[in-house]
């Protein structure tokens, strides 16, 4: 019997390990490109159900695809309703692993591997590698089935345990709760889907077993959304939130009009195959829910929001000001751009002043803020470059020309200034999650140099919003003190190392902490002498 067991475990491992190398080689050779696909997304539910689907097919992993979203809302670029839309699709896609699943070609997996491993070795490009590991995914995925199988038949011979499951045909809310703690522990719906079709296949499990427990799968699955949103803002937990409701209902309903749904999924299935029948109950749940869903998107999504309110804190890396219409009148666009860099400048400002108070006294609600409009920065530097790429194909005098100029150097500053902000923050968590002790005197000079590179970022940024002279030399003036005190500091640092005042690891901490305030200043400086036109 322990023997059995651990073979069962081992069968789970393998089918695990092979799902990990399928999906890595395949996100390895098409993830960055369906990343896009799905970032530019269009405000078509419909649409958005077909590139989750596709998405999702692809890479093999719902999960990818939720995170994605996930992330994607809680930056800004998606709505809750296109990124519920493409959670109903990744939903569809996923079964996809099932249906692979179902053809029984565990025979076939000592050649699955072979030649994966072959053509791993072998390759010489990458891309080429990826496909090697993709085959030996799948082979070694079959070859856990294989190990299931062998460790599940005889279980035939258990009385207990064939008491056990076929109460879920009885009482589905059971099986339900069964496949939802199954699939948490596993992390893997299409781990528990193969398990069923195991099963099912060794006469361990009827159809009318096997669906409640695919059904609370469904919902298990769930909790990659619910770990990936916890840490984001109100709009991602509501993407979080939409996906755990769409499937929970959408388990309710099935389990109500039971039978009707197991006869269409018998119609549709051959007969005496119950691993295609549960990969084609697993297609069909997840289609007609999405088609139950998606005309009733708007509200439902209103509903979410009403449920789970925003706080306020939503994110947006979309620009204000750049219009594409406007490049062709090269004035206004210059004049357009140099507003959204004041815009990207108050972001990066508020991270780092955000990121001080964190070092002076810690606050998770502060590393989780920065860390958040940090990806902020960077897009609107992305944005504003390439809309200024495009102003300077049109032809600019000379005054125009020095102010295109000027503008491209301050995102380059300020994309860095929102990147010592982050890094800052990630010290800050570091100091407090690891104990880190500073002297007092160490402490205070950290609030200190932080408020005086905090100024100096301020009348930088005033002065380049203003254009004027004397805020540049006034802002240039701050970072010279920034410079003075960091030296200073440094000294202070390393008299209190040979005094034994400061632990060394908490001293190299001290130290990067003062290089960044120092960067920053510098960050700071570029900006104001951009505006006494010294580049």
């Amino acid at each position: 019997m322990i023997l059995n067991l651990f073979a069962f475990l081992g069968g789970v491992g393998l089918f695990l390990y092979g799902m990990e190398l399928l999906g890595g080689g395949l996100q390895q050779a098409a993830g960055e490109r369906l990343r896009k696909v799905l970032e530019s997304l269009t405000g078509v539910p419909v649409i958005g159900v077909l590139v989750g689907a596709l998405v999702t097919a692809t890479l093999q992993s719902s999960t990818a695809t939720t995170v994605m979203s996930v992330g994607f809302v809680n930056a800004g670029v998606m709505t809750l309703k296109q990124a519920f839309s493409v959670v109903m699709g990744a939903n569809i896609g996923t079964t996809l692993t099932a249906q692979l699943i179902a053809f029984n070609l565990t025979d076939y997996f000592t050649v699955m591997i072979f030649v994966g491993v072959l053509v791993r070795i072998f390759a010489k490009r990458k891309n080429g590698q990826f496909i090697g590991q993709i085959i030996l995914g799948f082979g070694l995925l079959m070859l856990g089935m294989k190990v299931l199988g062998q460790a599940a038949s005889p279980l035939r011979s258990s009385p207990v345990f064939v008491d056990f499951i076929s109460r879920f045909a009885d009482n589905p809310v059971l099986g339900v709760f069964v496949g939802i703690i199954l699939t948490i522990i596993i992390q893997s719906s299409a781990a528990t889907v193969g398990i069923l079709m195991v099963m099912a296949g060794h006469g361990l499990l009827p159809l009318e077993g096997a669906i409640p427990v695919l059904l609370g799968d469904n919902i298990g699955t769930c909790l990659t959304a619910i770990v990936a949103a916890s840490r984001s803002n109100t709009s991602a937990k509501q993407v979080a939130l939409s996906h755990v409701m769409f499937n929970s209902v959408g388990c309710v309903i099935f389990i109500i009009f039971m039978p009707l749904f197991i006869k269409v999924v018998l119609a549709i299935s051959p007969a005496g195959d119950i691993a295609r029948q549960i990969a084609n109950s697993h297609s069909a749940f997840n289609v007609l829910n999405t088609m139950i869903f998606l005309p009733l998107i708007t509200p439902f999504t209103i509903l979410i929001q009403k449920l789970l309110p925003d706080k306020g804190d939503k994110i947006s890396v979309k620009p204000m000001y750049l219009n594409d219409a406007m490049l062709e009148n090269p004035s206004i666009a210059i004049m357009l751009a140099e507003k959204e860099v004041i815009r990207m400048g108050e972001v990066a400002k508020q991270n780092f002043h955000v990121a001080v108070e964190s070092l002076v006294a810690y606050d998770e609600n502060k590393v989780k803020y920065v860390l958040e409009h940090e990806p902020v920065v960077d897009k609107l530097n992305e944005e504003i470059t390439r809309y200024l790429t495009h102003i300077s194909e049109k032809g600019l005098g000379s005054s125009l020309s020095a102010k295109h100029m000027a503008l491209m150097h301050a995102c380059i500053d300020l994309e860095r200034v929102g990147d010592h902000a982050q890094t800052l923050v990630k010290r800050s968590r570091k100091i407090f999650e690891e104990k880190i002790e500073f002297s007092p005197e160490a402490h205070q000079e950290i609030a200190q140099i932080g408020k005086l590179t905090e100024t100096a970022l301020e009348v930088s940024l005033q002065s380049f919003e203003n254009n004027e002279g004397k805020l540049a030399e006034q802002a240039w003036a701050e970072c010279r003190k920034v410079k003075a005190a960091q030296k200073e500091m440094r000294k202070n640092h390393i008299r209190r190392l040979n005094e034994g005042a400061c632990h060394p690891d908490s001293g190299l901490v001290f130290l990067e902490l003062l290089i960044n305030m120092k960067r920053t200043s510098d960050h700071a400086k570029n900006i104001c002498q951009m505006v006494l036109g010294i580049f």
